[in-house]
């Protein structure tokens, strides 16, 4: 992945001038362009993401493809997309002054359309989890780095506040050395859902237990083996995988990444928790999130022992907008590098039992 840090090292490198621009920007001087952007696909759990773009004043939606005619009727009566003007993947790719790509297509279908964007020059926000296909994501991370391409995850815990505050305090040293990691991400997949996620081999984790996997390895890096357990709970004609969990092994630690389709009320219960030699960070629930800190000193304001904290009101992607956009015009490089996105794709993968 030699390119990927080439690519880093050029938007960092950039970074004066960027910095410059957003100065002017924030006095008034320089006016900042909105970014064309468009969508493809709405056949994705997330797609109505659509929403948190066309409120920001970073962007100009452009349009939105769907390819298939029974999914795109259905949206068209979704406010996510109305007013919204439809169109075909070639006319959007082709639209004067495009620059970048929402890939919401079902996940089999979303490494065909994120290659092609790329292709086309297009920078990319590519929806969870990227495919089946290691090798395949790995030319499209290549092919984008070349270009100088932004590919931004939708995992959608990345930017959430107390997760934020949780790496601020690694990287402070003030949980000391990480050697336990528990998640859990569950909720209940009704019966007609149950179908199209059972068409993926790697079942609820693959589903909803990646946006854990992308925590565990921003937290602890890339592991060195990965165990998974895959369990079914209903019997029914589905395939669905709906309860798994995976185990992920360190030098100094261990963690768990637990998912299941059957939990009721698995949304409150959806937690990260994090302990380290000089402390613990616990976040629960993620969706809404709240954090218990235990400190063996303390650190800053916070105080030596156990303490609550409160965040503001977390909406999922509005950050991921906002940074997609400072991204692509060049005042800072991506938090989440290529070398990390593969390395929890791998990850992945390996905790579904794909591949």
């Amino acid at each position: 992945m030699e390119d990927c840090t080439r690519r880093d090292a050029l938007r960092l490198l950039g970074g004066a001038m960027a910095a410059q621009l957003a100065a002017g920007a924030a006095s008034g001087s320089v006016a900042k362009p909105r970014i064309k952007v468009g969508q493809i696909g709405v056949g994705h759990a997330h797609a109505t993401k659509l929403k948190v773009f066309r409120a920001s004043p970073d962007y100009e939606v452009v349009g939105v493809v769907e390819p298939d005619e029974a999914l795109r009727r259905e949206a068209k009566s979704n406010a996510a997309y109305r007013g919204v003007p439809w169109m075909t993947q070639e006319e959007l790719l082709a639209a004067p002054g495009l620059q970048a790509v929402l890939v919401e297509m079902r996940v089999r279908d979303s490494l065909d359309v994120a290659e092609a964007c790329v292709a086309a020059g297009k920078h990319i926000h590519l929806d969870k989890p990227a495919g089946e296909s290691l090798p395949r994501f790995r030319r499209i991370l290549d092919a984008a780095a070349k270009r100088k391409l932004v590919v931004q995850m939708g995992y959608m815990y990345r930017y959430n506040p107390a997760v934020r505050l949780m790496r601020d305090f690694l990287q402070r040293g003030w949980l000391g050395e990480p050697f336990e990691v528990h998640t859990v991400m569950s909720k209940v997949v009704p019966p007609e859902r149950r179908g199209p996620i059972g068409e993926y081999k790697g079942g609820i984790m693959f589903e909803l237990g990646c946006h854990l996997i992308d925590l565990v390895v921003g937290v602890l890096g890339k592991p060195d083996k990965v165990t998974p357990y895959s369990r079914r709970v209903v019997e029914s004609d589905d395939q669905l995988m709906d309860n798994m969990l995976a185990v992920f092994e360190y030098p100094r630690a261990l963690a768990t990444v637990k998912s299941s389709a059957v939990e009721v009320a698995g949304q409150r219960r959806r937690r990260f928790s994090l302990c380290g030699t000089e402390g613990t960070f616990h976040i629960q629930p993620l969706d809404s999130p709240a954090a218990r800190v235990t400190l063996s000193k303390g650190r800053g304001k916070y105080a030596q022992g156990f303490q609550e904290l409160a965040f503001p009101k977390f909406r999922r992607y509005e950050e991921d907008a906002a940074d997609m956009a400072r991204m692509i015009r060049g005042e800072k490089p991506n938090d989440f590098s290529c070398d990390h996105d593969l390395a929890v794709q791998t990850a992945v993968l390996e905790a579904s039992r794909v591949g």
